[in-house]
């Protein structure tokens, strides 16, 4: 059986510092995260590719597909459903999914752990 064991809240930024569309990386506990803000809503995910290795989700290209909101790994191109962390591209791959709230005008990000 898994469970989810959530943390602390870690601040990240103020939210008029991310821009429509577009991600930034941030350090949240020692992991990369990549913040997205899209019209619907924030989203944390990873920032590492797991088809690269390389911490550059929080780069990648911010869209849709079918109303899911996406980010395209700007390396390899796979796509991430923002919502979930799965690849659209590739079955039972994915990234992790991280809580993320603005507070007071502030970007908070939790990390999410599986047991």
């Amino acid at each position: 059986m898994t469970s989810t064991l959530a943390r602390a809240w870690t601040p990240v930024c103020p939210l008029p510092r991310l821009e429509y569309d577009r991600g930034v990386a941030a350090l949240v506990e020692g992991v990369q995260v990549a913040v997205f803000r899209t019209t619907e809503g924030l989203y944390a995910l990873d920032n590492l590719d797991p088809a690269s290795g390389a911490n550059v989700l929080s780069r990648g290209i911010v869209g849709s597909r079918d109303g899911v909101p996406t980010v395209a790994s700007p390396l390899h191109k796979q796509v991430y459903d923002l919502r979930t962390g799965d690849c659209l591209d590739r079955p039972g791959a994915g990234v992790s999914r991280h809580e993320v709230r603005c507070r007071d005008g502030l970007v908070e990000v939790r990390l999410r752990q599986e047991e």
